[in-house]
């Protein structure tokens, strides 16, 4: 959706690693280094600094630009910045709460709104500004994630820009290059989003081209090879895109025979996955790979659990224990070797990982047992500072085929996080927009992390009023309609179910058949990923529903909801409605925000 970025003059790129023209402050927000990756991915070399970083020591940067966070300014102990920067000389762009903690710094007032922004907005242009490419118009699609808002703005700002729920959307200084914005540009779904950074790093700032996306490899196996030094790397991987590429990484660094892959059949993945994974392998060229199968240990690990955080972090440490179990019968224990993973920006983040970011999920290479292998140095993970979408960049730079790369990404944690369960039976909530089902799922409202029911709405497929519903309610986090079912409205209820072989097989037999239809119809390449997610909602002859989950992306670090064709919908939930033990199919209409792309 963005237009050509603004032109700057070409230069040579040096192999190494330039000073940064901008740096990024981390006030705590989930895209604070996805802001960095945007103007790296415009060839300016950027770092990430804590918000609270001196002036003195941003001396030589052309460009700061303050992240977003979840915290309020007005609260105790909340991510400030050094007033200092505001006079010192670089070009200043606040984004979300980096535009609130700017204003605050200049005197003027924020406030709570009466309601949040989460997702798609509209953003009225109310005063023209450069930040603002000319074919925008007055009114272009943002992306939003706030509910603190801007009362008014600082002395000699102009206000550029408002929503429907912000009246200070943008803010301009008169004279010097200080703007702001409570939209979100760097994520792909803000139209115009590339270009308004462009415009600030180019124009505002004033930064040349002294980066390219060509370097990274070499500077990747530069970094494995300081990390790794003479020991050797195993690595437990999954077969999907991530880990494929950190281990191709890794023998062009080393050599094969430096690299070892294990592969732990968990009991948690889909049909046929230890088959793919072996086929995948044997193709790029690993000298010793094999399959330990752990699906006994896993489930017992399981049993009984029903929250999204605790099964995660029992699933992280059974991976911990499979690898202490597995490691102790062989020789990978002794100081010549260390641990790779596929770890990618997105991972960290999610897990809290910046310095003041909210911990939306706890994922499965974040828990206790991998923060000891990462102090006791013996941990590489060659993605760590990259996105999804260049990862599979990283990849095609290899040569890794590209049925490979454009493999839907699957997580960690297998099918146990797309399997929800609840300790008891409850009935279902009747409010005036549907019915509120007990069954939790994870979502991010404002940068931190949600725990809610999930709203059962009587509308059909209709994005727009699901995100209405979502932004005007704290009660519920995701909103999903009903496509199809077995049983009338009025018997379902929450049912008791956990994880077990039973609910695994349920879930992996209606995975497959979404996958083969989505496959045949030619759905599943106009999708980013599909989660297929079983839920207890049912009745006691058929205690589960499906629900189906299409989104779109480019970096997981945001997604929309996407429409699927009714023919193909309907194919789908008559497949589904055979399966024993499924009651009803419901449709995910929740952008992220406020649902996270997972439920759980």
């Amino acid at each position: 959706m963005d237009s050509a970025v603004t032109a700057a003059p070409e230069q040579s790129v040096p192999h190494a690693r330039p000073e940064p023209q901008i740096t990024v402050l981390d006030a705590g927000g989930q895209y604070c280094h996805l802001i960095a990756r945007r103007v790296r991915d415009l060839g300016v070399y950027a770092d990430v600094r804590p918000s609270e970083t001196p002036a003195e020591e941003l001396r030589g940067r052309k460009g700061i630009i303050i992240s977003g966070g979840p915290a309020s300014v007005y609260e105790a102990g909340s991510p400030r910045i050094d007033p200092a920067i505001l006079s010192a000389g670089p070009a200043i762009f606040g984004i979300c709460y980096g535009l609130q903690v700017m204003a605050h710094a200049l005197g003027a007032p924020v406030e709570k709104g009466d309601k949040g922004e989460y997702g798609v907005a509209r953003l009225n242009v109310s005063h023209p500004h450069r930040l603002f490419p000319e074919e925008s118009g007055a009114a272009f699609q943002v992306w939003m994630n706030h509910r603190d808002r801007l009362a008014a703005p600082p002395p000699d700002f102009d206000v550029i820009a408002a929503s429907g729920n912000c009246p200070v959307a943008g803010i301009a200084h008169r004279d010097r290059p200080l703007v702001g914005v409570q939209f979100h540009p760097e994520v792909v779904h803000t139209q115009y989003g590339n270009e308004i950074l462009s415009r600030f790093v180019f124009e505002m700032a004033g930064c040349e081209r002294d980066w390219s996306p060509k370097d990274r490899i070499a500077l990747i196996e530069d970094d494995v090879r300081q990390t790794v030094g003479d020991r050797s790397v195993f690595f437990f991987v999954s077969g999907g895109v991530d880990s494929t590429v950190a281990y191709t990484l890794c023998l062009r660094a080393l050599s094969p025979e430096r690299v070892y892959g294990i592969y732990v059949d968990t009991g948690l993945m889909r049909e046929g996955e230890s088959d793919y994974v072996r086929r995948l392998f044997a193709t790029l060229g690993a000298k010793a790979f094999r399959v330990e199968d752990a699906s006994r240990e896993f489930l017992t690990q399981l049993a009984g659990l029903t929250d999204a955080e605790a099964k995660r972090m029992a699933i992280g440490e059974e991976f911990v224990a499979v690898q202490d179990r597995v490691l102790r019968t062989e020789h990978f224990l002794d100081a010549n070797w260390i641990l790779g993973q596929g770890t990618i920006y997105p991972d960290t983040i999610e897990s809290g990982g910046t310095a003041k970011a909210d911990v939306i999920k706890t994922h499965h290479n974040r828990v206790a047992g991998i923060q000891q292998l990462i102090s006791e140095n013996r941990l590489v993970e060659p993605l760590r500072s990259f996105y999804k979408d260049e990862v599979r960049e990283i990849g095609r730079e290899l040569g890794i085929p590209e049925e490979f790369l454009t493999r839907h990404p699957f997580p960690g944690p297998g099918l146990a996080i797309r399997c929800l369960c609840s300790a008891e039976e409850l009935p279902l909530k009747r409010v005036d927009d549907g019915l509120i089902m007990p069954v939790h799922s994870v979502g991010v409202s404002g940068d931190s992390r949600s725990y809610r029911p999930v709203l059962w709405a009587f509308i059909g497929m209709d994005h727009e009023r699901a995100t209405e519903l979502v932004n005007a309610s704290a009660e519920f986090n995701r909103v999903v309609y009903q496509a199809a079912s077995n049983a009338v409205f009025s018997d379902l209820r929450v049912t008791r179910g956990f994880i077990d072989a039973e609910r695994l097989a349920r879930l992996r037999r209606a995975d497959m058949i979404v996958r083969r239809f989505s496959q045949a119809a030619g759905f599943e390449e106009q999708v980013w990923q599909f989660p297929v997610v079983l839920i207890p909602v049912g009745t006691s002859e058929r205690p589960d529903s499906v629900v189906l989950r299409p989104i779109h992306s480019v970096d997981g670090m945001t997604a929309q909801s996407v429409e699927m064709p009714r023919d193909l919908l309907g194919r789908i939930c008559g497949e589904l409605l055979n399966i024993p033990g499924v009651c009803s199919v419901f449709y995910d209409l929740t952008h992220k925000p406020p649902g996270t792309i997972e439920w759980e």
